[in-house]
């Protein structure tokens, strides 16, 4: 069934566990995360984010992300993450996205705040959720590295006030965490997501899920993490997948599809029991 994210995310900080966010630039994609959590019995989030349009447009996302929710036996939100303009987030509910992520996170603080508002301000009349960025979530590789992470950590108090104001669903935190693959281990700042759990009191998100030790997702989830965002894992999969039937002897594009699919469902059921999700929906 298609959700937003409001009730899924209330229910797995409540009770101590994790919601997993799968990008699903492709049908394959899509069938691997939603299946899997059906099998598992699972409530999932999937979607897509602005900087993955250049592969599968937003309008064609929609066109099979929402009747695929919308037919599962288990509650699905779809969430464009990483919204970077206005006029993204709101094509992206003009076509059926149940959940916008507006990242402001590198404006100004007040201007973040009074975008992310409004943004509030129209996702809710319509149904939809809102998450929110504070601090600021770099990139393992290329432009967006920061060489000094923890100049840009999330502040326990500032976070507060921002939820406050702006009346986000859920807040993306900048706690040690970076999007794509991991250099080096990362160390995350457990105690860190303890406040800002405790000064905010809503449902807290983990960008740049893949590559984390299990460890650190258990911990995450417990100090309260309740959204795990995870792609680099599941796209890597994908073409382990297609290497492995090219390797069997796979000679078509249709041929190599159930070989990704196989390996990508490995990885969302790992996450989701991980998570601890399952038989949640």
């Amino acid at each position: 069934m298609l959700v937003n994210m409001r009730t899924m995310l209330e229910n797995a900080r409540r009770g101590g566990w994790g919601v997993g966010f799968f990008n699903a630039v492709n049908v394959e994609m899509a069938r691997s995360v939603i299946e899997t959590a059906e099998e598992l019995n699972a409530p999932v989030i999937v979607g897509t984010a602005q900087i993955l349009l250049p592969y599968m447009p937003l309008e064609r996302v929609a066109e099979y992300l929402i009747p695929m929710a919308k037919k599962a036996k288990v509650p699905v939100a779809v969430h464009y993450d990483h919204g970077l303009t206005f006029e993204k987030c709101m094509e992206a509910l003009r076509l059926g996205f149940t959940s916008i992520m507006y990242d402001c996170s590198t404006a100004p603080y007040e201007e973040n705040l009074e975008n992310v508002a409004e943004m509030v301000k129209i996702c809710h009349a319509m149904g939809a959720t809102v998450e929110g960025e504070l601090g600021h979530v770099g990139d393992n590789e290329g432009a967006g590295r920061l060489a000094n992470p923890s100049d840009y950590y999330t502040d326990p108090d500032v976070a507060a006030d921002f939820v406050a104001r702006t009346g986000v669903d859920c807040l993306a935190v900048a706690v040690g965490n970076a999007h794509g693959d991991y250099r080096f281990p990362p160390k995350l700042d457990f105690e860190r997501i303890s406040t800002i759990s405790g000064a905010t009191g809503v449902p807290l998100v983990l960008h740049g899920g893949s590559g984390l030790a299990d460890d650190d997702f258990r911990e995450a989830v417990k100090r309260g993490i309740s959204k795990i965002n995870i792609f680099t894992d599941l796209d890597k999969a994908g073409r382990a997948g297609a290497e492995k039937g090219l390797a069997e002897g796979a000679k078509t594009l249709m041929q190599l599809m159930p070989y990704e699919i196989e390996a990508m469902k490995a990885v969302v059921k790992n996450k989701i029991e991980l998570f601890g999700s399952v038989g949640k929906a």
